[in-house]
C-alpha cells in the first residue's frame, strides 16, 4: 500500500510520551480493520465502530506508530507499508517482521544493550527497572516494563521468568 498522503509520517518520540500499556495483539487488530477498510480511517468513526474509550483508541494507535505500522495525518489513521506487510504476512513471518520493527526502537535497543553486558544475558527484573527509569525518567518504569514484557516476547526478542524475577534476551 502505498502512502499518497504529502505528510510525513508522525514522529512519536516514547521518552516524550512514554510506552503505552498495549499489547501486541490489540496492534494487530487495529492494522486488520484498517486493511479491511481500504488502508484509512477517521480516528473518531473508528473509536466509535469499536465502541472503545477514545483516549484508549488512541493509545493503540500510538503504539502502532511508534512501531512504523500507522501513521496519523489530521483526524485520520492511516495504514503504513510495514502495516499492510504485516498484515499479509503469516504469523511466523509476522512476529519477525514485529521484532525488525521493535529492534529499531531506541529503548529496546537500549535494554537489548543492557542485557548483552550481563552474564547470560539476563538482569533480575529491579536492574531493568532501573534502566527504565533512567531511559524514561518522566514515565511509570513498572508499565514500561509490562510492554517491552509483553512486546519482547511476542516477538521473541525478550522473555521473562515469572518465578525467578528474571528478564533476558531471547537469542
Amino acid at each position: 500500500m502505498e502512502n499518497n498522503d504529502s505528510k510525513p509520517p508522525s514522529t512519536i518520540s516514547i521518552e516524550q510520551q512514554g510506552m503505552p500499556e498495549i499489547g501486541i495483539s490489540e496492534i494487530l487488530g487495529l492494522v486488520e480493520l484498517l486493511k479491511g477498510k481500504g488502508g484509512k480511517e477517521d480516528i473518531y468513526k473508528l473509536a466509535a465502530e469499536l465502541n472503545m474509550e477514545f483516549g484508549h483508541v488512541l493509545s493503540v494507535i500510538r503504539a502502532a506508530e511508534i512501531l512504523k505500522l500507522v501513521h496519523t495525518p489530521g483526524g485520520d489513521v492511516v495504514l503504513e507499508d510495514m502495516g499492510d506487510k504485516i498484515s499479509k504476512a503469516k504469523i511466523s513471518h509476522r512476529k519477525s517482521l514485529i521484532k525488525d520493527q521493535i529492534a529499531g526502537i531506541a529503548v529496546f535497543k537500549k535494554v537489548s544493550d543492557f542485557l548483552n553486558t550481563k552474564e547470560e544475558r539476563e538482569a533480575p527484573r529491579g536492574e531493568v527497572l532501573d534502566v527504565l527509569a533512567e531511559l524514561l525518567p518522566n514515565q511509570n518504569a513498572e508499565h514500561s516494563f509490562s510492554t517491552i514484557v509483553n512486546w519482547g516476547r511476542y516477538a521473541e526478542l525478550f522473555g521473562y521468568n515469572d518465578d525467578r524475577e528474571t528478564f533476558y534476551l531471547d537469542v
